[in-house]
């Protein structure tokens, strides 16, 4: 019992955000999901929405070694290229905080682009130069660790920053959320 307060005790929240699931034949139950979570033994455990977001405690304290764990943990028992995006729940909500556009506009959406390569991160931005910060059809801003985008409503596929998101290059290193269900990741 005084192990299970002091692990409860020292544990960090923590968010991994898994790259292209519930899309392109890629289906996890968020019960199957929370339940390997489990199995790995994080407490806490929470998936939020259907879009490979889980919240858990750990006081593991080497992020990239805890990510590779949870991404092999993913591959065995799913049977698909699992990569994530890990980060501390703190973090998330600095991420969401700084968010630099309007976080209500009825004509563009708003979302994070999380990265767990800055070099990856950097590049899609170089690549996104012709990207106007000031014109209608989107905007796109460095953060510290994410890119910050608000594309219009309905196009999140067909924008030129859509697009080069979802080229296969960046695939294993960043993942897009919708700023709302990052603000659900931080109601926890």
């Amino acid at each position: 019992m005084a192990t299970a307060k002091k692990q409860a005790a020292t544990a960090t929240r923590h968010v991994a955000l898994l790259r292209g699931v519930n899309v392109n034949g890629i289906t996890l139950k968020s019960a199957d999901l929370k339940a390997l979570f489990v199995e790995l033994g994080f407490g806490a455990v929470r998936t939020v929405l259907a879009s490979g977001n889980v919240l858990f405690d750990t006081d593991e304290s080497d992020a990239a070694a805890l990510r590779t764990r949870i991404e092999q943990a993913l591959r065995k028992r799913f049977g698909y290229d699992a990569w994530i995006v890990l980060l501390t729940q703190k973090t998330v909500a600095e991420i969401a905080a700084a968010y630099p556009f309007e976080r209500i506009d009825e004509e563009r959406h708003p979302y994070i682009v999380f990265g767990s390569d800055k070099a990856m991160l950097d590049e899609i931005m170089e690549k996104a130069g012709t990207v106007d910060a000031n014109t209608d059809t989107e905007r796109l801003e460095r953060g510290k660790g994410v890119l910050y985008w608000q594309c219009p409503r309905g196009e999140s596929l067909d924008t030129p920053v859509a697009k080069l998101l979802g080229k296969a290059r960046y695939k294993s290193s960043t993942t897009t959320r919708n700023l709302r269900t990052v603000e659900k990741l931080l109601a926890d």
